[in-house]
């Protein structure tokens, strides 16, 4: 792993292509927890389509 000497020291390091690994994404669908590389096609699509959102607390 190597960091370029012009980045600071809490940015992320940057990995060469044999030292990379490939990372599995779990998600929950219909109520099962899915890794999205087993969805279909169109599965996948819609959940490329996803919105992430932040749900405030009122009170």
């Amino acid at each position: 792993m190597s960091v370029p000497p012009s980045h600071p020291s809490t940015s992320s390091p940057t990995l060469a292509d044999h030292e990379r690994t490939r990372c599995e994404v779990w998600t929950r669908v219909m109520g099962y927890h899915r890794p999205v590389a087993s969805f279909n096609t169109g599965k996948q699509g819609e959940f490329a389509e996803r919105t992430w959102f932040d749900e405030r607390c009122t009170g």
